[in-house]
């Protein structure tokens, strides 16, 4: 554990890694609140299905743009009209929900919602970043990042099911609200471990994503995403098959552990394998992970396969996220991470529609076959694409990397 206490006691770390978790959680229950909340002003399982698609897909688009934006004129700067249209928007979304308004408007205001919705995730790994330079002790910060992650999208639902249940949807999407101000107001503050502002001296005429490998990357971190969606689909649809219906909060609770677990693991060792090559084997060793989930015909398969699989995502992202910060100029950082998280918002609900699909036309078990093909195609495309996603100081001959594999 001393690779994560060295990090950890970075100075003035902790200042900035508080509040970024206050503002990170309502993050992970915005989607599901959303969902909850249209369901009960419409009786509408259709129209709450569409509101939260609307809420997920609009942070990936609008993400990228307010990464350019941070990296150009500073954290702070974006952040605090951001939090204030995002209060707006979720304010909007709440009494209008509670006025049981048609359908339409709800989705417009989640979608405007999620298109306000901070990244303060791509922000503190743009911090992390800025701090720690080309050290070793990136990747752990990385690790670290995943780990935080996990615990938001762990915790994150056990509160909003608890204030829903207890008190309403309203109640706990403001809860959230709440914390996601507060969080915010207090990370934009802490100016220790932002970078400054820059002006852009160097873009591809074509935007990042037309950047050496990032393209790449996005669709590999797209890959990923169909994972988190087409699994949250079958293990629902199976426990509900096998009759134990209530099962399917802890199977996906197991695969978000094991993934902590995974990721904890990871960042604590130092890899003698390039990246590009690490990144390549965890896609495909998440393809072979998922498609043994095709075969768990009980409940206790389900949480072996979850966990399995769990276990490989982690470090899978970890690596996807050093690898683009040694491909991109420091001037676009922040922007390039927000592209790796809108294709992550957009997998899942990739994922989630095509699962959806299959388990109504083909059964239950047919869901865990999407994440094998995406992530099976993602392993290729990395392998074909190795000299590409080599990074700065590391572009002699493929042969090399493959070498020190």
């Amino acid at each position: 554990m001393r690779s994560y206490l060295a990090v950890l006691g970075t100075p003035g770390a902790w200042r900035f890694l508080v509040p970024a978790f206050v503002a990170r959680l309502p993050n992970a229950m915005l989607q599901l609140g959303v969902l909850l909340l249209v369901h009960w002003s419409t009786g509408s399982y259709g129209a709450a299905g569409v509101a939260a698609a609307a809420a997920a897909v609009a942070p990936a688009l609008v993400g990228p743009r307010t990464g350019r934006l941070a990296d150009r004129y500073g954290q702070a700067r974006v952040l605090l009209p951001q939090i204030a249209v995002h209060a707006a928007a979720l304010g909007a979304l709440l009494a209008l929900a509670s006025a049981h308004a048609p359908a339409v408007w709800l989705v417009v205001a989640s979608a405007l919602a999620g298109a306000s919705m901070p990244q303060i995730g791509a922000m503190v790994r743009a911090r992390w970043a800025h701090v720690l330079g080309g050290s070793g002790g990136l990747g752990t910060a990385f690790a670290l990042e995943s780990i935080t992650d996990e615990l938001t999208f762990t915790l994150a639902p056990v509160l909003l099911v608890a204030v829903s249940t207890g008190f309403s949807p309203v109640w706990a999407l403001l809860v959230a609200l709440v914390m996601v101000v507060a969080g915010t107001l207090a990370f934009a503050g802490v100016r220790g471990g932002a970078p400054e502002p820059m002006p852009v001296r160097v873009r591809s005429r074509h935007g990042v994503l037309r950047m050496r490998g990032v393209a790449v990357l996005a669709g590999a971190f797209a890959a990923l995403g169909t994972v988190f969606g087409s699994l949250q689909v079958g293990i629902t649809s199976s426990t509900a098959a096998l009759g134990q219906a209530a099962a399917a909060g802890p199977v996906y609770a197991s695969f978000s552990g094991a993934s902590l677990a995974g990721g904890l693991l990871y960042g604590a060792v130092r890899w003698r394998a390039g990246a590009p090559v690490r990144l390549a084997v965890t896609l495909g060793l998440l393809s072979a992970a998922t498609v043994a989930l095709t075969l768990a015909g009980t409940v206790p398969l389900l949480y072996g396969g979850a966990a399995v699989a769990g276990f490989v995502i982690a470090p899978a992202v970890i690596t996807g996220y050093t690898l683009v910060e040694g491909l991109i100029p420091a001037e676009v950082r922040t922007e390039a991470f927000t592209w790796l998280n809108g294709a992550v918002g957009l997998g899942v609900a990739a994922g989630a529609s095509v699962a959806g699909r299959l388990v109504d036309g083909f059964g239950p078990s047919v869901a865990f076959l999407v994440p094998p093909v995406t992530t099976g195609a993602a392993a290729l495309l990395v392998l074909v694409s190795l000299r590409r996603l080599l990074p700065r100081a590391e572009r002699g001959p493929v042969r090399e990397l493959v070498t020190a594999a």
